[in-house]
């Protein structure tokens, strides 16, 4: 999955800093750098300079080429991303308990109007396939729906989510015998004058 650069490289400082058992005290000392400032990094709160993330790099004793060979950036191609609700990335910010959170999508999508919906999906609902001027996001609530795009066929189940080009024709189905519901997120890319 291609996600935002930023947190592509958040997320990879915090993989490689558990993978090495460093703590953030201790990667911060040998940076040179605050705790606060590896916990604001880690958890994409901050951009760090490149001297200050080239530094870190260098305290997690991984050269630059490979740290960043993984790192990737936005293409041209179609987009649909599918993301299975045991994929979600487990984190924690900083100075909070009891506090659970799961990153399900982060993808960079230009300067957009956001609508957010919930869609009941009747079982025998039907339509064609749609194209819609937006990057559409869709997280199962509940029910198992089946998502067309031209040839391909994706089934979702609840907990299960999706984002994709809503250009690319699309429809969804309804495969059980009560509503499916889903949380549905639009984002509309800003015209240019």
């Amino acid at each position: 999955m291609e996600e935002d650069i930023i947190i592509q490289i958040s997320n990879h400082i915090k993989e490689k800093r558990r993978e090495k058992n460093i703590t953030v005290q201790e990667l911060a000392t040998r940076a040179n750098v605050s705790k606060g400032l590896i916990s604001q990094i880690e958890n994409s709160r901050t951009v760090p300079s490149l001297i200050v993330l080239i530094d870190i790099i260098k305290a997690l004793d991984i050269d630059l080429n490979i740290f960043f060979k993984d790192i990737h950036t936005k293409t041209n191609q179609q987009l649909i991303l599918v993301k299975r609700k045991n994929e979600y990335e487990r984190f924690e910010k900083e100075h909070a308990e009891g506090f659970h959170y799961q990153r399900i999508f982060t993808q960079y999508i230009s300067q957009s109007t956001v609508d957010i919906v919930i869609l009941e999906l009747e079982p025998d609902a039907k339509r064609p396939l749609v194209e819609t001027e937006a990057y559409e996001y869709k997280y199962i609530l509940s029910g198992e729906i089946e998502y067309r795009f031209n040839d391909e066929i994706i089934v979702l189940s609840k907990g299960d989510s999706i984002l994709f080009d809503g250009r690319i024709p699309h429809t969804p189905r309804n495969l059980g015998s009560d509503i499916a519901t889903t949380l549905v997120i639009y984002f509309f890319e800003e015209k240019k004058a």
